[in-house]
């Protein structure tokens, strides 16, 4: 067993993570290939909530729907071009949280890695149960609990082997995205221009657009409720960032990562929903009794349309899962590293895998599937409420990080700011005021007012108890040299 430490406790904003120093290891095995982090990259921005969560904005904003993607995506982009910044200079698998520990404080590394390492564990659970009932569907002798413990261990069994095998697992699960949706995408415009041999869909074009209401049936300040609604479909971008640790050349894949962004976007969301809002009325019932995808292609006439999403909203599901686990796990095992989570969370076995730390990820991941069947409108709802928020507080830290950890760089180790956020600081901060924007907003709005209020207090009781560890180790270390200065 080896044991690493990326910055121990008395690590200061400022100093390079020991991953970055010459001759450490942090005991991690580059075991993901190129193809396995460009496969990641692609089909880390497709989750189970664009297949399924699509029709409820739609409705919510009519074709204006589009816009509240495009924002969302801008945003995104934005984000990712600044953690590819940070990451292709010091690659590692505490990525944001680590930066934060540098740039602002332990006190901050501490909290939001705490936080999202509380974010994956909750989806852990979500995507089980999602994943489980499909299942059950298809084989209804096996109870939903039963599919859930299933998929849970098989895909803890597979990270526990070695990186590797989560990357290709990974690589396949997200294949199968990537090439359902540029099916989709492909074959629905040709139906949308009347080009598709066969097709039950009139091919009207682009009339849909503005045909039932114009493009704003519900008013321009639909896009903001649409925002609300999409913003959390495109948690996971930042992935990439954390196992590029664990690839041969960390930088080149952040690189490729962080370009490949803004085309992924475009296609994979914006163009998915135009294709539905083009071969349907925004206002088509079917669109939120079938899902949108299903609707778009029953639309078209493919045969077994609910089953073949099915499949895809599985393998979706899947991939979460994994990826879930993953970054979880390395979350835990980079807080370890830096003394601000148990130690054994730190420590990998011979394979290079973090044992520990995806065990204990494992276990809370199972309390929470256990929360969701016992108490699902109480105890499970505030897990889902409390981390409800934490995507955008993430998305806050890595804007205050890198307008600090620029600097850094540049004073440290200026010839590795291969990737630079445009305008800086000029976008950084256009980046931290739509995000402020849209947590302002989602007070005023019904549904999101709880998950912001849950998600700071959650925030703040983490954030309490990283100052309270601060002045500890500090009044320590005080001691520790006043003794030492008497002998």
């Amino acid at each position: 067993m080896t044991q690493t430490t990326l910055a121990g406790p008395g690590h200061q904003p400022g100093e390079p993570d020991q991953a970055d120093k010459p001759g450490s290891s942090d005991g991690l095995q580059a075991g993901l290939k190129n193809r396995h982090l460009s496969m990641i990259a692609i089909g880390g921005v497709i989750g189970a909530g664009l297949f399924v969560g699509s029709g409820a904005g739609i409705a919510a904003a009519g074709p204006a729907i589009l816009l509240s993607y495009a924002l969302v995506g801008l945003m995104v982009v934005f984000v990712m071009r600044m953690l590819g910044e940070m990451a292709a200079a010091r690659p590692s698998s505490g990525s944001f949280s680590a930066y934060a520990d540098q740039a602002l404080g332990r006190w901050a590394g501490f909290s939001i890695g705490w936080l999202y390492w509380f974010f994956w564990v909750v989806v852990l659970a979500v995507e089980a149960t999602a994943g489980a009932k499909i299942l059950e569907s298809w084989v209804p002798g096996v109870p939903q609990w039963a599919w859930a413990l299933i998929v849970m261990v098989v895909l803890t069994a597979t990270n526990l082997v070695s990186v590797s095998s989560y990357g290709e697992f990974e690589f396949w699960f997200a294949g199968i995205k990537v090439v359902a949706i540029g099916a989709f995408v492909v074959v629905g415009l040709l139906a949308v221009f009347g080009l598709l041999p066969g097709s039950d869909n009139p091919g009207s074009g682009l009339a849909h657009l503005t045909d039932t209401g114009g493009f704003f049936p519900k008013g321009p300040g639909a896009i903001l409720t649409g925002v609300l609604m999409v913003v959390f479909s495109f948690m996971g971008s930042e992935i990439v960032t954390l196992a590029a640790g664990e690839s041969e050349n960390p930088q080149r894949a952040v690189q490729k990562a962080t370009n490949s962004v803004i085309w992924r976007i475009a296609v994979f969301y914006l163009g998915s929903i135009f294709v539905v809002l083009t071969l349907l009325p925004w206002n088509d019932p079917s669109i939120l009794k079938d899902g949108s995808y299903v609707a778009a292609l029953n639309s078209i006439g493919i045969p077994h349309a609910g089953q073949v999403m099915d499949v895809i909203v599985l393998t979706a599901v899947l991939s979460c899962l994994n990826s879930g686990l993953y970054t979880a796990s390395r979350m835990a095992f980079s807080l370890g590293g830096r003394g601000d989570a148990p130690k054994a969370f730190a420590r990998t076995n011979k394979r290079g895998v973090p044992q520990a730390a995806i065990l204990s990820s494992v276990v809370f991941g199972f309390v929470a599937v256990f929360f969701n069947y016992q108490w699902p409108d109480t105890v499970f709802q505030f897990l889902l409420n409390s981390s409800g928020a934490v995507a955008l507080f993430v998305w806050l830290v890595i804007c205050f990080t890198q307008l600090r950890m620029r600097g850094i760089i540049l004073r440290e180790s200026p010839e590795k700011l291969v990737v630079r956020m445009w305008l800086f600081p000029y976008l950084t901060w256009a980046t931290i005021a739509m995000i402020s924007f849209v947590l302002v907003y989602m007070l005023t709005d019904d549904s999101g007012r709880e998950q912001v209020l849950l998600s700071l207090l959650v925030a703040a009781v983490v954030v309490a108890i990283a100052l309270v560890r601060e002045v500890r180790q500090r009044r320590s270390g005080a001691v520790t040299a006043d003794a030492t200065a008497d002998a």
